[in-house]
């Protein structure tokens, strides 16, 4: 499978998720169709289906319009999240198949909104698999928690998504690794790890790179919110829980202006 990202709006990724064998693609989140419909053109690749993360605009804003653009196009989304344009509801566990080679899982990641759905790729045996977590995991960070409460941020960051198998390749939904990654220093100004990813994120932006994607364990090494169930993270934030740390990391990065 090839995966394309496709900047949108301000700093939203849009992808397409492509089946070699069959040519056929998946858009996520096409916010901006006409972009999207573009990339599937100079790539020679068929649009069957759209995946969408969760019903914000920036996100799902784009669904009635690639419906009138492609007839017959199937567009998921999350059973519980509202999703404009939604032919086909989704719930944890469920599975679509693209192609020949891809297969696609989606996994029920919520807090950033009820029913956010991240979704898990998998392609032929020899390729890594890939997540796309929407706002839900960022690199570095995750998603304000809107819709719900930071024992379910921890239960989609740490539980689903940190199970990953750890190649997994990360594709979130805006480009805020810089500010992430300064923010991730600044509760641990020694790791090396993120020390050198911000390095390059900052190089990668300087040259008008993107900086996705991540690996799960990539998180795990460098992002704050998969990391509280280190006890230094907790004494950190002066919190005895990995569920108490994660919601005052929150509460600090959505006032923290670096």
């Amino acid at each position: 499978m090839k995966i394309q990202h496709i900047p949108c709006l301000e700093d939203n990724y849009s992808y397409l998720i492509v089946d070699e064998t069959t040519k056929e693609a998946a858009a996520v989140d096409p916010v901006e169709p006409e972009k999207i419909l573009e990339a599937a053109n100079s790539h020679g690749v068929t649009l069957k289906l759209v995946l969408t993360t969760h019903h914000h605009w920036d996100h799902a804003g784009g669904n009635e319009k690639i419906k009138q653009l492609v007839p017959g196009i199937k567009v998921y989304g999350g059973s519980i999240d509202n999703v404009k344009g939604c032919t086909d509801k989704v719930e944890n566990g469920d599975k679509v198949s693209l192609g020949a080679d891809v297969t696609i899982l989606a996994l029920h990641t919520p807090c950033h909104t009820k029913g956010h759905i991240s979704y898990y790729v998998t392609g032929k045996e020899d390729e890594h698999p890939a997540v796309f977590t929407g706002d839900t995991l960022f690199i570095a960070s995750c998603g304000k928690f809107f819709e719900g409460t930071a024992e379910q941020m921890y239960q989609s960051l740490n539980v689903t998504l940190g199970s990953l198998p750890k190649t997994t390749r990360v594709y979130c939904g805006h480009e805020y690794s810089v500010k992430n990654l300064q923010f991730a220093l600044t509760l641990e100004p020694d790791n090396s790890r993120t020390q050198q990813k911000l390095t390059w994120a900052q190089n990668q932006r300087q040259a008008g790179q993107a900086t996705i994607p991540s690996t799960i364990d990539d998180e795990l090494e460098t992002n704050p919110f998969m990391r509280v169930d280190l006890p230094e993270i907790q004494e950190r934030v002066g919190c005895k829980s990995p569920v108490e740390a994660l919601g005052e990391i929150r509460k600090r990065k959505d006032n923290w202006r670096g």
